[in-house]
């Protein structure tokens, strides 16, 4: 059974058994600030669990099933091997109080027996046999021994996974099976019984949820009898392009490039860019991996674009967004890779250099087989390696990394930078002056920068999402990044010019007001990503004191006018490109 057939049994399983079918939703969670991205299919639904949404209204049923995209950082060092993957599918079935542990059970056997015809003998289980907290999960023990032998089924404790959750630091959360087949993980039977809350406690939900997560490609790899992921359907049209022997090391570096290329294309498609932080850290990490595996195999340069072409005419069917963003993905991928191609063969060679020099220094009796944190961030700094591609260097060679050291290193180049800044007015790029009209222009220019964010959402945000990725003031202009893919053209350009200009005529009030993080992330007030924020935060909105109805309203430290029409006339004197996928518009205020 081919991988696009898995997909159809199972959402027609779960249609037939009142189930409504719910896209995917973006690696990139919308409306949940306390992940990076969408580790689970139970993300999406999390407001549904806990009864603050309403699926009958959003979804006519109590009942969904979907096929998510999923992102996990944590297999990253262990993808290789015959199942560990970044980026992967999760074939999920969820109920809000329509039907329990039995109903579950019951399905997940005979979705494993009679659709994908599995042997019973081949299927194990285990299920929570209890601790201080949660009881005992009886109901899921006596629900599998109608269709398993006892030995068949393991009573596991939190250490073994039969507790599950929440998806960040708190949420819904609850007692789960694990299901095998030879003894391989396919499915989590997660059983929302429980609210865990950051005090470490547990309090019973108001309706009893189901979420159950198939993981596709070892579904897919069971199924399809294949030794591994990587030689079912989903990966070895991806593999086949890429040139390389059957030996060890080779094999692992074919499957980390296919898991780094698949996963980097539905990253940007859902419109993360390379970054140094957040999201896009991760993104830029796994590229530059993939990169310097492809040096061990001596691909050709741009060896990621076809690949990636291939995953696009791979998936795009049930993932429509990726032929849509195709040459977005396209362009990214290949200047990001022509950016750590240049400095990858020289930093290559200095780490080579420090195994030289270190071990000479073992030879002669020197017993330290670690480099010190100062090097890796050298490497880091000069040369674009991510700490954790040094630390797999070091690891290839028998040495560590000076952890504690590379995070003071780290740590002081950010107090340098972040010094750098505070010479700005407020953080946020103002150069401190002594003349008083320098510094009220600054001002002025700095509630131009709200305006302008704001306009820039307004005009292209429907397109393609808009973050910001920098801004610096200067007493002559304003600079402010943000990502886009494309060159913007003269009718959007002047629009933003006018969004600005109509908001400094009207002389809108400009409020400051203190709050917690948490209240003004869900009043979804602008936060640059880039910063961290304490527990209490300064908001500064534009046009009305009530954030949701505000035009504007951003975390800030000000200073800022009184009123827009102290500002003056607005006006953009250039737009560029700052770098892959980033646009820089510069303005002035006459």
């Amino acid at each position: 059974m081919n991988s696009k057939k898995i997909r159809e049994k199972f959402l027609e399983f779960f249609e037939e058994r009142g189930h409504k079918i719910v896209s995917s939703s973006s690696l990139v969670p919308k409306d949940d600030p306390s992940v990076l991205l969408t580790t689970a299919g139970m993300q999406q639904f999390k407001p549904y669990f806990t009864g603050d949404k309403d699926p009958m209204k959003d979804f006519g049923s109590w009942r969904t099933v979907s096929i998510q995209k999923s992102f996990r950082t944590s297999d990253i060092d262990e993808v290789g091997d015959e199942s560990h993957l970044t980026f992967f599918e999760m074939l999920g079935h969820f109920s809000f109080g329509a039907y329990f542990k039995k109903e579950t059970i019951e399905w997940t056997f005979e979705l494993l027996t009679k659709i994908f015809r599995i042997d019973k003998e081949r299927i194990s289980a285990s299920v929570f046999e209890g601790d201080q907290k949660i009881p005992k999960d009886q109901e899921s023990y006596d629900a599998w021994l109608r269709f398993l032998p006892a030995e068949k089924i393991k009573q596991g404790n939190r250490e073994d996974g039969n507790i599950w959750g929440p998806a960040g630091p708190e949420g819904p959360c609850g007692a789960c099976n694990e299901v095998y087949v030879d003894g391989l993980e396919v499915a989590t039977l997660v059983f929302m019984e429980y609210f865990y809350s950051k005090d470490n406690t547990f309090a019973p939900l108001k309706q009893k949820g189901v979420d159950v997560g198939w993981g596709f490609e070892r579904l897919t790899k069971v199924i399809q009898s294949a030794p591994t992921v990587f030689e079912t359907d989903l990966f070895e049209p991806i593999i086949q392009l890429i040139p390389h022997r059957d030996i060890e090391n080779e094999t692992k570096a074919v499957r980390i490039i296919a898991d780094h290329i698949r996963a980097a294309t539905f990253l940007i498609a859902d419109g993360v860019l390379p970054s140094n932080i957040a999201q896009g850290y991760i993104l830029r990490r796994i590229l530059r991996r993939a990169i310097r595996y492809g040096r061990i195999l001596n691909l050709d340069k741009n060896f990621f674009i076809p690949l990636s072409q291939k995953v696009i005419e791979m998936y795009k069917e049930f993932y429509p967004e990726l032929s849509l963003k195709k040459d977005d993905i396209l362009r990214v991928i290949e200047k990001e890779e022509e950016k750590f191609s240049k400095t990858l063969k020289q930093g290559l060679k200095e780490f080579e250099k420090m195994m030289e020099a270190k071990t000479d220094k073992i030879i002669y009796g020197e017993q330290s087989r670690t480099i010190s944190g100062i090097d890796a961030f050298y490497l880091y700094e000069s040369y674009g390696f991510p700490i954790e591609l040094t630390r797999e260097l070091a690891k290839e060679n028998g040495f560590s990394v000076d952890e504690s050291g590379w995070e003071t290193a780290l740590k002081k180049h950010q107090e340098i930078s972040r010094a750098g800044a505070e010479k700005k007015f407020g953080g946020h790029g103002i150069s401190t002056v002594q003349d008083k009209g320098t510094a009220e222009k600054m001002t002025r220019l700095h509630t131009a920068t709200h305006l302008l964010h704001q306009a820039i959402h307004d005009v292209l945000g429907g397109e393609s999402e808009v973050k910001q990725m920098g801004s610096d003031i200067t007493p002559e202009r304003t600079r402010f990044d943000f990502t886009f893919p494309r060159k913007l053209t003269p009718e959007e350009i002047n629009k933003i010019e006018n969004i600005v200009n109509d908001k400094i005529k009207l002389n809108l009030p400009v409020i400051k007001q203190k709050m917690t993080k948490e209240i003004a992330l869900k009043l979804q007030a602008r936060a640059f990503f880039k910063e961290k924020y304490p527990d209490e935060v300064n908001v500064y909105s534009v046009g009305d004191p009530d954030l949701s109805k505000a035009y504007s309203k951003e975390f800030c430290d000000g200073p800022h006018v009184k009123n827009t029409g102290e500002i003056g006339r607005f006006k953009i004197i250039k737009e560029e490109s700052s770098s892959a996928g980033v646009r820089r518009i510069r303005a002035i205020v006459e």
